[in-house]
């Protein structure tokens, strides 16, 4: 996801990393012949803080990075963090958020799988549903329980039930219009819409990482298969920034170039000057004047 990405974009040097499968020195097969077809470049068996050093110092490749993106873990967030001024970041990313709104149109089974889905990813990975009916959502409570206890049995460890009893919310809110607000406030990284009239929710809607409308698609179909880019925004940041995207590697620069034939910018950038007692840049527009002007004279110290 995040190769493709800078391939589009059109970066020439694409180093990428992905931490060996327990107990081997090697990548996933599965997980390495995707990287390849992607287009990296480089490819390392490397994770975590490791993992960053190499690319921001460019070892064994002798290619620095410009841009780190892409997930990880808290140590992964904060290498980034330091390094942030020497290469540019994609952004601060914590654990991962779902927010499911539901109305009474809702399969609480669905929603209760779903919320448990992403509680998998760690202990501190919350799972919120703001329910618009009440029936509803004593329906999701108890079945997410199920849900959460189902994985604790059939997985190693109990990640999401702990996730689930520590950080779940079920949210009873009296419309829609106070699901939007309740929403906006909580900013998931992932937000799912199992309600009626999705097109009402998808204008109202305006902070989230990235939004899921409708039963037929969920989080999980996001994460592995069907786009947009799931490296997103999280801890509320969607409220000014959204995922990674082609624009994440491109830079915006910016250039002018002007005639000799019109005074008026030398003149007015000098009066400008003067009022904020900046004489320095006041002379870089009087002796432009002098040059191209000679013999004429202007106002270069009255206010505009």
């Amino acid at each position: 996801m995040t190769i493709a990405t800078a391939k589009v974009a059109g970066v020439d040097n694409i180093i990428a990393t992905s931490p060996p499968l327990r107990g081997t020195k090697q990548i996933h097969p599965a997980t390495l012949y995707a990287m390849y077809i992607a287009g990296a470049d480089y490819i390392f068996c490397l994770g975590g803080v490791q993992a960053i050093a190499t690319m921001a110092f460019g070892l064994f490749t002798g290619k620095p990075a410009d841009c780190l993106v892409g997930p990880g873990n808290s140590y992964v967030a904060e290498a980034k963090r330091s390094l942030f001024g020497r290469c540019g970041i994609d952004l601060f990313a914590g654990p991962t958020e779902i927010a499911i709104i539901a109305d009474e149109t809702a399969d609480p089974y669905i929603v209760a799988t779903d919320l448990i889905s992403q509680a998998e990813h760690g202990i501190n990975s919350p799972a919120w549903c703001i329910c618009i009916d009440d029936q509803i959502a004593h329906k999701i409570l108890r079945l997410t329980n199920e849900c959460a206890l189902r994985l604790r049995t059939e997985n190693v460890g109990n990640v999401a039930w702990k996730s689930w009893t520590d950080l779940g919310e079920i949210v009873s809110v009296s419309n829609r219009q106070e699901a939007v607000f309740i929403s906006d406030i909580y900013c998931a990284e992932h937000l799912e819409v199992l309600c009626k009239d999705l097109g009402w929710w998808l204008t109202n809607l305006r902070n989230y990482g990235s939004l899921f409308l409708g039963e037929e698609t969920c989080v999980s179909f996001g994460d592995k298969v069907s786009g947009p880019n799931h490296v997103l925004p999280t801890k509320s940041t969607g409220r000014y920034t959204g995922g990674l995207s082609v624009h994440s590697y491109i830079k915006k620069v910016t250039w002018q170039s002007m005639t000799r034939t019109n005074p008026s910018v030398p003149v007015r950038a000098a009066r400008i000057s003067r009022i904020e007692g900046m004489e320095g840049h006041a002379q870089s527009g009087d002796i432009r004047l002098k040059k191209y002007f000679p013999g004429k004279k202007f106002d270069i110290n009255s206010k505009l």
